[in-house]
């Protein structure tokens, strides 16, 4: 292989991740949630950029497709936050493939943060990155392996410092009231 190829090489893969990027929206539009090429560049690039910054390496497709799988149906996702959503989303996920020492599925990882963002964090990405997923990570240092039955799912309860406050009985001392 001379050099031309292998300089053509990184833009026909980027080509074709942008292409099969773009293919997402067929299952995204039904949500309201589209991207435009300039939008998936972008993605494209702070994916890049996130990858560098925390010294990884993806083989492959990449994450974003299954992000936005994981992620289109969410509640908390709109036209005007979509894009900058999915930035944040792939930062934390791969910080936090990190801070779990590589030990999570991406699967797990994701089903883990799908859950909490549209449970307890409520669409709040701060809480996500720095409550909830923080919280899943030590535990997964610390030598938890729990998650690896469960898939990822109904994992955070086992953390969560915070008192919740409970609808039934909410809903009970209500009726008692009256």
């Amino acid at each position: 292989m001379d050099h031309q190829t292998l300089a053509l090489l990184p833009l026909a893969r980027r080509r074709q991740e942008v292409s099969a990027l773009l293919t997402c929206n067929e299952k995204t539009a039904s949500y309201g949630l589209t991207l435009s090429g300039e939008e998936v560049l972008e993605l494209v690039e702070c994916r890049d950029r996130s990858l560098r910054e925390r010294k990884r390496v993806e083989f492959g497709e990449g994450i974003l497709n299954l992000l936005i799988e994981t992620f289109c149906d969410s509640p908390y996702l709109n036209g005007e936050n979509y894009l900058d959503t999915l930035k944040r989303l792939q930062d934390i996920f791969y910080e936090y493939k990190n801070d779990s020492a590589d030990l999570l599925t991406d699967d797990e990882l994701l089903t883990f943060l799908r859950e909490q963002f549209d449970s307890v964090c409520g669409g709040d990405m701060d809480y996500l990155e720095q409550t909830c997923a923080e919280r899943f990570a030590r535990a997964i240092r610390k030598g938890y392996r729990g998650y690896q039955q469960t898939g990822g799912r109904k994992e955070y309860s086992k953390w969560d410092e915070e008192t919740r406050w409970d609808g039934e009985l909410y809903w009970e001392a209500l009726k008692n009231l009256f």
